[in-house]
Order: structure tokens, then C-alpha cells, then sequence
């Protein structure tokens, strides 16, 4: 297992890809934690009539810290889906299976090599964060780190997007089409699943027993970032079960299918 785990990693950091990817966490964990910093602490932050933001001195360090969580899951879903789309792509997927005859065991080898590298980016983001974030914070009279919540919430961030890109695994399998995937599986995290959460908002049935399950409400829920008046959230244990049965799901789907298919 532990020559397969080393494989996957071999692939993946003998690439160009992986320190690009890498400079743009953290200028993303830089940037947006420099942006929630300054409009979380202004009178911007009320927000119009009916729809303020509710935020405390801990969901402000959070919303600052993880500002930049949303671009980071979309880039560590994009790994995840160029994991084995690569595979499928430049048909190496066979001499993987012929160097680890052991479908299963090459496969949670990819698994646990996206947490790995899922991980390794959350890092990398939360180093320009909380620099920026913490000197942006203090500057603006708040506390930077107002209780241990505060850490807790960093530690579950690399959960996080370790947990998104086995997502973006189990949609490279799903659809063997290195491109369709990542605009399928990019297009739905970024632009139709919010649509959907911001729809539920007019049905209360909704709101209280579909938005609250989707992704990015339970990636909300596990940092604690700060929330809009009347928004229904789970507990951040909640959150990060919910956010793992889609990651269990999709990619173990997928596993399954993957051993059971033929490979030319």
C-alpha cells in the first residue's frame, strides 16, 4: 500500500501543475482574507434591510481565516478530478493497474493521497490567511484570535478540502472526460449549487431541510463563517458528516465502478 500511496504522490509533484496550484492557495488565502477583514469589520458588514450578517468576535477571526475556502475547494476538486481524469486521459490508467494489480488498493491509494495533497494546499492557504488575515484584523481593533474555536476550525479546513477533492475523484471516474468533468463538476460547485441554496431561501421547506445538506452550506457549517439572518446551518460536526457522505459516496462509487470496469 505504501509504494502505491508514494506512486500516486510521485505523479502528482513531479508535475508543474502542483506549484501553481500551490501559489494560487495562497494568494487566494491572502487576498480574501485581506477582503473579509476589511468589509467584516466596516459598516459594509450590516448589510441591506432583513439580511444582516450575524457574526461574533470567533465567526469573524473564521470568516477571515477561511475567506479564501471557496476557491481553494474548487482548485482541490479540480486535483481530485485530475487525479485519475489524467489517467483516462493519457491512458496510463493500465500500466497503474498493471504496477498494482490491486484494483481496490490502487484506488484508496489515490484516496489517501488526495487527502494528503487536500491537506498539504489547506496548509499553504492558511499560511497566507491568518499572516494577512491576523495583521489585518488587529489593525482594524479586532481580536485575531479571540478563542480556540478559532484553531479548531483551522485543523477542520484541511479536512475540508482533503474531503473535496475525493469529491472531484468520484466525478473524474463518473465521467471519464478529463474536460467535461472539471467544467461539470466546477460549473455545479461554483455556480448552480449556490443558485439552489439561494432559492431554498423562498421555500421553507427548503430552507430548513435542503440547503442546510448541500456542499458548501455544510463547508460553511464546519468553519463556522459568518452567516446571513434567518440561514438555517448544521452543527460543524453535522457539517463535516454531511460533507463526508457526499465524499464517501461519490468516490466510493466510483471506486466500485472503476474495479468493475474493463480497462483497454
Amino acid at each position: 500500500m505504501i509504494p502505491a500511496i508514494r506512486s500516486e504522490l510521485r505523479k502528482f509533484f513531479t508535475t508543474r501543475m502542483w506549484w501553481g496550484m500551490a501559489i494560487g492557495m495562497f494568494i487566494a488565502g491572502a487576498a480574501f482574507a485581506a477582503l473579509f477583514g476589511f468589509l467584516l469589520t466596516s459598516d459594509v458588514a450590516a448589510g441591506p434591510p432583513g439580511q444582516e450578517i450575524q457574526v461574533d468576535a470567533v465567526q469573524l477571526a473564521n470568516s477571515v481565516y477561511v475567506g479564501g475556502l471557496g476557491i481553494g475547494y474548487l482548485l482541490t476538486l479540480t486535483i481530485g478530478i485530475m487525479q485519475i481524469g489524467s489517467e483516462y486521459r493519457h491512458k496510463t490508467i493500465t500500466s497503474t493497474f498493471l504496477s498494482t494489480p490491486n484494483r481496490l488498493r490502487a484506488m484508496l491509494a489515490k484516496v489517501v493521497a488526495l487527502l494528503v495533497i487536500g491537506a498539504l494546499y489547506g496548509l499553504i492557504s492558511l499560511i497566507g490567511s491568518v499572516t494577512v488575515g491576523a495583521v489585518v484584523l488587529n489593525a482594524r481593533g479586532a481580536d485575531p484570535f479571540p478563542g480556540t474555536e478559532v484553531l479548531r476550525t483551522l485543523a477542520l479546513s484541511l479536512l475540508v478540502l482533503g474531503l473535496w477533492a475525493l469529491i472531484g475523484l468520484g466525478i473524474g471516474i463518473l465521467i471519464p472526460n478529463q474536460v467535461a468533468a472539471i467544467l461539470i463538476g466546477v460549473g455545479v460547485a461554483w455556480i448552480v449549487e449556490p443558485l439552489l441554496g439561494f432559492a431554498m431561501n423562498f421555500w421553507e421547506w427548503g430552507r430548513e431541510h435542503v440547503a442546510p445538506y448541500l456542499p458548501s452550506a455544510a463547508t460553511n457549517s464546519v468553519v463556522n463563517a459568518a452567516q446571513s439572518a434567518g440561514e438555517i446551518r448544521l452543527e460543524w460536526w453535522g457539517g463535516a458528516l454531511v460533507l463526508a457522505a457526499y465524499a464517501i459516496v461519490l468516490s466510493g462509487f466510483g471506486i466500485w465502478r472503476t474495479m468493475r470496469a474493463d480497462i483497454a
